[in-house]
């Protein structure tokens, strides 16, 4: 890549996410250029970028000087051709297949041969829509996490056709963006949408079963959130952060994610989730999710049980762990790599592998081995790595 201050980085999409990666490729002094077919979708981003740089200017985290700077960096149009001249292009726009394999086929015949085009998709397969490019050794996954200038993680996925020489320039990249950048293989989900599933699936589970006598409708949902919360310290919990997210881009990736894993059922979608997301009680963005976010609505409260909240955080967390684990046995990601996904992605208050390492695995293989015996479903088989580290009393960091 040629001298880093001097790339001109594309992207496409002007929604939350690409408005969001072009502002930070502009405040490390980039020339930006946005493509977006929506001149309505253009300007609503330019008025959003405008009000959060003028936020940050209040606060003395920028200069006026640097706001209007950064502002002026980004330049937009509703012409793919404005991207012809660019170095890099980053793709942030619907998770949908077809439309991003139409859009990176057009890029390939625009750009410059050596412009290295990327997918800011959060589950797709890079090579998938890298096959739809002559060249498919420039595509590569730059997965920003929302918003995209405070969050620090980007998600790094090679294709099976990706140059290696373009993985070290990404990396380094987003490092002097001032992002924490990961490496994962490119599988469903890469790190974080596969490791994280169960803080959602297995919430709904338990709060399906009503299990060891969770209270029913909202107040059950609260106790699961409390309980990942004050015990688990979480910043969320599984419900509030569902309807943060949008149960709608929560359903879909999960659907995704189990499609693509070939209906494995660790990753099967529960009916609860599903029936929100047809009845469009997306979360706080319509005012209903799993709970009532209208002006006279009042928030249900937890059943503050230790003893419960106990049993269902370490049911959740098992099966967490038991995904970060299978993601390093089968070579997704590395320990330091996994652990950090969790904490600069998600937030969680500390690695998946190091409270493993804290706990036991014999604790937590124990915990999983017991659910599959009372369920019986495949669902809850132990990590083939957890087994042999209980056996062998083996630490992921030594």
């Amino acid at each position: 890549m040629e001298e880093t201050a001097k790339l001109i980085i594309g992207v496409i999409g002007a929604g939350t996410m690409g408005s969001g990666i072009a502002q930070v490729a502009a405040t490390v002094g980039h020339e930006v250029l946005i493509f977006d077919s929506n001149s309505a979708v253009l300007a609503r981003a330019s008025d959003e970028r405008k009000k959060s740089l003028l936020k940050l200017a209040e606060k003395g985290k920028l200069t006026p000087e640097e706001a209007n700077a950064i502002q002026n960096r980004i330049l937009s149009s509703e012409s793919m051709k404005i991207l012809s001249t660019c170095d890099l292009i980053i793709e942030a726009i619907v998770e949908n297949a077809e439309i991003k394999q139409k859009v990176f086929s057009d890029l390939d015949s625009l750009v410059k041969n050596n412009c290295i085009l990327a997918s800011n998709t959060s589950s797709l397969s890079i090579t998938s829509i890298a096959a739809a490019c002559k060249n498919p050794s420039r595509v590569i996954g730059l997965h920003f996490f929302n918003p995209a200038p405070l969050m620090p993680l980007v998600e790094i996925v090679p294709g099976l056709a990706t140059d290696p020489t373009i993985v070290k320039k990404s990396v380094e990249l987003m490092t002097h963006w001032k992002k924490s950048p990961v490496v994962a293989k490119d599988t469903p989900g890469f790190i974080v949408n596969r490791v994280a599933r169960p803080f959602y699936g297995e919430a709904i589970r338990i709060f399906e079963e009503q299990w060891n006598g969770l209270p029913a409708g909202e107040k059950g949902m609260a106790t699961i959130d409390w309980a990942m919360k004050e015990i688990g310290g979480f910043r969320m919990g599984p419900f509030e952060l569902m309807d943060l997210i949008g149960n709608d881009i929560n359903y879909t990736v999960t659907e995704t994610v189990w499609k693509q894993f070939f209906y494995d059922p660790r990753y099967k979608p529960s009916l609860t989730q599903k029936r929100l997301f047809e009845s469009g009680r997306f979360g706080k963005k319509t005012g209903r999710g799993y709970y009532d976010y209208s002006p006279s609505a009042i928030l249900p409260e937890a059943e503050k049980n230790s003893e419960l909240g106990l049993k269902i955080f370490m049911r959740i967390l098992a099966m967490l762990i038991n995904e970060a684990a299978d993601a390093l046995y089968y070579n997704v990601a590395t320990c330091g790599d996994i652990d950090m996904a969790m904490t600069k992605g998600v937030n969680y208050p500390k690695g998946l592998l190091k409270w493993c390492d804290e706990l036991g695995a014999d604790i937590i293989v124990k915990e999983l081995t017991g659910l599959r015996s009372t369920y019986s479903e495949e669902r809850y088989r132990p990590s083939v790595l957890l087994q042999q580290m209980a056996k062998e009393n083996f630490k992921f960091y030594n």
